[in-house]
């Protein structure tokens, strides 16, 4: 990309959040409160329910009543560019033991503290007004960790001091929730990294992947013909929209294998189409 076409810029994105609400309307550009975020989420449980069918957890065709007792491991999932903690509460502790959360935008961050500290404590109400229930949480059988920070210099592998814990902690002996991930979870956030940027982030991600099952999800806006590697930039929030080809580009580059894609279907008119791409070594 020549240096005369825009390219995003991590300051101005992070301006731009911080003056958006930190609420789930805020977020999802005033897609909040509709039918959005349940489609979304069900849609993102069901596309990983359909890869790793032992995080189910109730008897169902993803799971046998007589699966063996290989579900006392406790799953570890990596939330980045998490605002709020939407995916964390809605897709991921529906599944996973112990979440990592990153998220750099400074009200959205606290957001999520807020949401996560009300749900260990029983409340269903949070500081900010807004009724939670995050699972797992307030029995502490599961734990989200926070963290705040950008996707250009994150490495999952070295994570660094977190923020704030709510949930689990372990009784002493190895904590299994530091040994890497099962899966990686990046949703409408990955057009803030330039290529080049966005290509080191995933081979990074890539070695804090714990097992040849293990999985990085990419969950972002497509645009353009399917066989053009085409982006569309947005000056508001300083973003990349990317075609379908141009991230098979940025995979391949990554080293990395697309084993799953899906549109996601039921979202609102007018917006771009939204693609599950789910990724391992390639």
């Amino acid at each position: 990309m020549s240096s005369t076409n825009p390219i995003p810029n991590l300051e101005a994105g992070i301006q731009y959040w911080a003056t958006q609400p930190a609420n789930y309307d805020g977020v999802l550009g005033g897609f909040g409160t509709g039918s959005l975020p349940r489609v979304d989420s069900l849609g993102s449980r069901r596309f990983l329910l359909d890869l790793l069918p032992e995080l189910s957890t109730v008897p169902s065709p993803f799971r046998s009543l007589s699966a063996p007792p290989s579900e006392t491991k406790r799953v570890r999932a990596l939330d980045v560019g998490a605002g709020v903690g939407r995916v964390t509460s809605d897709v991921l502790l529906h599944l996973v033991s112990d979440v990592v959360l990153l998220e750099p935008v400074e009200p959205f961050i606290n957001e999520a503290r807020s949401r996560g500290k009300a749900s260990e404590s029983g409340s269903e109400i949070n500081d900010s007004g807004y009724r939670v229930s995050w699972k797992g949480i307030a029995d502490r059988s599961k734990s989200v960790t926070f963290l705040q920070g950008a996707l250009q210099s994150f490495d999952p592998v070295v994570l660094g001091t977190p923020l704030d814990r709510v949930g689990y902690l372990p009784q002493g002996g190895e904590d299994e929730t530091e040994t890497g991930f099962d899966v990686i979870w990046c949703q409408w956030c990955l057009g803030h990294l330039r290529d080049d940027d966005l290509v080191h982030f995933l081979q990074r991600s890539k070695k804090a992947l714990r097992d040849a099952r293990s999985l990085i999800v990419v969950k972002e806006n497509i645009c353009g013909k399917q066989n053009e590697p085409v982006t569309v930039f947005d000056e508001q929030d300083s973003t990349f929209t990317r075609s379908d080809l141009a991230f098979r580009n940025i995979f391949r580059d990554a080293g990395l294998k697309i084993i799953e894609e899906k549109i996601q279907h039921g979202l609102p008119k007018g917006l771009y189409p939204v693609k599950m791409y789910a990724l391992r070594e390639a």
